[in-house]
């Protein structure tokens, strides 16, 4: 059968690889398959050149001693690990239970720790924030004549409230000022007081005295330390047995708990830094925890879960205020074809990310103790979204102005279909892997999902979710020695190469 053999590899399994939703990835690979395609070096370098080194090499070069990754799918934590040294000092490894800073990440768990008060009626989100203060008060001035300050908006970042800093956090052998003297600018205080630059709702302005207003807000409201507060309503209720808000830690937890490094991986002296500003930057907590409180959101978005927030306030945490980026706590973004919601953290010897997905139940967290940890995290991520399929990743749906050919089944001898099963290479990067499972073929591409196809002939068949066919052809002896793609007007041939 002679063919014409098409250049256009790259486009001709794009609908294989970005309209399969990528809930069924893991049907496909163990999963330790899934760990050692993200660990190992991959395909191709990537857009930072980073991917192909090992993620030992790549703790190494950037100087970050250990990382903790847990991924999300399918709304369940798939796999948790830790990789390197949690403290230079000892040399003690990083495990699934070693304790990072969780740093601005602790933002939207304490804004859904707001939440529930908001949930028991406390006060809502939109009340002045001074009739939800007791110990304090904010002077608005003429910015607030038109609009209060409220959780909404401090929770958001769009209070209008500046501090024009972030937190250093303090040696844990220094007195620690209060969050009233924080917020005041005491001399105890290593940072500026807080202050009003403009009106409510006008910019977003990214505010880590705005947030710990809210903190003291929480902690009045409820008559309580703010810690006990989040124990008792968010970090307890979701399971995470690893995570807490008091600073300094405890000795016992300590022990596990990773040391702080510079950027070239060297211990900074203390072990870490305390951060009194808890809502904006002091949660300790692990990569698994991380991922059990993205999923409690997620699941309790599609009304699957009700451990913190219901449904409908949840959105609260998913729907941006409608001036920035933020969310109550989140900051939502699009990638690629999808919706996210995530947050990043940035304390004094720690890194951390965490990103999910809006409605298709996937994510990650990863944490790392050096301050260099940006760039490693930023490619574990980039291979997991890779290796997963996310939407992130994906290419848009092409627009079609025809109708879908209507196609017919037949039924074909498993004798004929086993003589197709093999490995058909359309590049030295790309191959289309046949197999024959529960009487059917399936093909599943190099690092994308396994589809399984019908049969509307005994050489064509077709997968019922993408508009794509494949014959396969046989040479003048009546060998299979390849097949063809038929994608989009174009066709692309592939040799049989076992």
């Amino acid at each position: 059968m002679s063919t014409r053999i098409s250049l256009a590899v790259g486009a001709a399994l794009l609908l294989l690889g970005g309209v399969v939703p990528a809930t069924s990835a893991a049907q496909d690979r163990s999963v330790a398959e899934y760990i050692a395609a993200i660990e190992g070096r991959q395909e191709t370098a990537g857009p930072n050149g980073h991917g192909q080194k090992t993620i030992a090499e790549l703790l190494e070069e950037f100087g970050v001693p250990g990382v903790s990754v847990a991924v999300i799918h399918d709304f369940r934590i798939h796999w948790a690990k830790g990789y390197g040294i949690a403290d230079v000092e000892t040399g003690a490894p990083v495990d699934t239970e070693t304790m990072f800073q969780a740093a601005s990440i602790s933002k939207p768990v304490a804004a859904m720790g707001v939440l529930r008060a908001v949930q028991d009626g406390l006060f809502t989100l939109d009340t002045d924030i001074n009739d939800i203060l007791t110990s304090w008060e904010l002077d608005g001035g003429e910015f607030t004549r038109d609009r209060p300050v409220t959780p909404r908006t401090l929770t958001s970042h769009t209070s209008g409230l500046g501090d024009g800093f972030g937190f250093p956090g303090y040696d844990p052998d220094d007195p620690l000022p209060t969050v009233v003297q924080i917020l005041e600018g005491h001399e105890l205080a290593n940072v500026g007081s807080v202050f009003m630059e403009r009106p409510p709702m006008s910019f977003e302005e990214y505010s880590g005295g705005g947030v710990t207003v809210m903190q003291q807000a929480l902690a009045d409201a409820r008559g309580r330390p703010f810690a006990e507060v989040l124990q008792a309503d968010v970090l307890g209720p979701i399971g995470m047995a690893n995570s807490t808000f008091v600073q300094p830690l405890a000795p016992e937890l300590d022990r596990n708990a990773a040391r702080a490094h510079d950027s070239q991986g060297r211990s900074r002296g203390p072990k870490w830094h305390v951060y009194p500003e808890l809502a904006a930057a002091g949660l300790w907590t692990t990569s698994s925890d991380l991922a059990r409180l993205a999923i409690e959101v997620q699941k309790s978005a599609i009304g699957e879960s009700n451990r913190v927030l219901s449904r409908t306030t949840v959105q609260e945490m998913l729907s941006p205020v409608g001036v920035g980026d933020f969310a109550v706590g989140f900051s939502i973004g699009r990638r690629g074809e999808g919706w996210y919601f995530s947050h990043g953290g940035s304390n004094w010897g720690f890194r951390a990310i965490l990103l999910a997905h809006k409605v298709k139940g996937y994510g990650l967290a990863i944490m790392t103790n050096a301050d260099g940890g940006g760039t490693v995290m930023a490619e574990i991520s980039r291979r997991i979204q890779e290796v997963y399929g996310w939407d992130s990743v994906a290419d848009p749906v092409p627009r079609g102005y025809e109708p879908p050919p209507e196609r017919v089944v037949i039924d074909v001898d498993e004798a004929v279909l086993a003589t197709y099963v093999g490995t058909y290479e359309l590049s030295d990067e790309l191959s289309l892997t046949i197999t024959l499972e529960d009487g059917a073929l399936h093909v599943h591409p190099t690092g994308q999902q396994k589809l399984r196809v019908l049969a509307e002939s005994e050489t064509r068949f077709y997968p019922q979710t993408v508009a794509v066919t494949i014959e396969f052809t046989t040479d003048d002896d009546g060998v299979v020695d390849g097949l063809v793609v038929y994608q989009g007007g174009t066709e692309t041939a592939a040799r049989k190469v076992r």
